[in-house]
């Protein structure tokens, strides 16, 4: 009887200390907040869309401080977004970037918006609902920069992020409205669509802008010879533009494939923005 009560003790202790633990874990737990989700209704688009929107440390919109904006394509959660603003995060902490919001614009149909129309029918019959680019950008200038710039705050410097499908995007703009960022970070560009029109025109739509004060980033990884070649002729060209308010960098990253590129191509660019903090 001694050892029964012994270990029925033991156990009773051992229950009531769980239940204490649980009550503990349960008592401290607080959300954990980093921003907020917005949902527009787009006139554009004809549908309702999706912000993730990440606020700084200590963000207010209140503060006479304005912060930087970053858009990011392909920005729904399970995407591109959270390790964007990790990015940012770690960079605003240990490197000169200031206190950025970072806007993921959530994806519905990337095949749809990101591409511009072709008349390629095989293009046409694997991406069925292709050649919404431009409704898609009329959207980003004319009702997601609006409703950021309305409702947080912000300054004049704005980057886009995009790679693949979203590099096409991103060059698609900067080519025909260079002036709805001030820089452009075009990650491994699907340059090949509609056969490499985007790009064989690139000296025209370079020379219907008479400024293009922009900064443009562009990189790939080892991704066959057509995205490398692709990616470095959009590079040499923005170089040789000869627009003096037109600044382009060109990143190589051998060690990166089509799936790793993103990440390591953010890093190596804010690197090159916003260098080491001396104490």
């Amino acid at each position: 009887m001694k050892y029964l009560y012994i270990t029925f003790l033991l156990i009773t202790i051992g229950l009531t200390s769980a239940e204490a633990q649980s009550t503990l874990k349960e008592s401290s737990k607080t959300p954990l907040t980093i921003g907020e989700v917005i949902n527009i209704d787009s006139k554009i688009l004809s549908e309702s869309r999706t912000l993730n929107i990440y606020l700084p440390d200590g963000y207010k919109v209140s503060d006479t401080l304005k912060h930087p904006v970053i858009y990011v394509l392909d920005g729904s959660m399970h995407e591109d977004f959270i390790h964007i603003v990790g990015l940012v995060q770690f960079f605003n902490l240990q490197m000169n970037m200031p206190k950025t919001i970072v806007v993921g614009i959530a994806n519905i149909d990337r095949k749809r918006d990101f591409t511009f129309p072709t008349m390629d029918k095989k293009l046409k019959m694997d991406f069925p609902t292709t050649g919404g680019s431009r409704k898609f950008i009329d959207f980003i200038e004319n009702e997601v920069q609006p409703f950021i710039t309305a409702n947080y705050s912000t300054n004049a410097q704005k980057m886009i992020i995009g790679q693949s499908l979203g590099g096409l995007l991103a060059t698609e703009i900067l080519f025909k409205r260079p002036k709805l960022f001030t820089d452009y970070i075009i990650v491994s560009p699907s340059l090949w669509w509609d056969n490499e029109t985007l790009l064989r025109d690139a000296k025209m739509f370079l020379g219907a802008h008479q400024k293009m004060p922009v900064n443009v980033y562009v990189s790939v990884g080892t991704e066959g010879e057509v995205m490398e070649r692709e990616a470095k002729s959009l590079a040499n060209l923005l170089k040789n533009s000869g627009k003096p308010n037109l600044k382009a960098e060109f990143l190589f990253l051998p060690n990166e494939n089509h799936a790793t590129i993103l990440h390591q191509s953010v890093n190596d660019t804010f690197k090159l923005i916003y260098p080491y903090k001396e104490n």
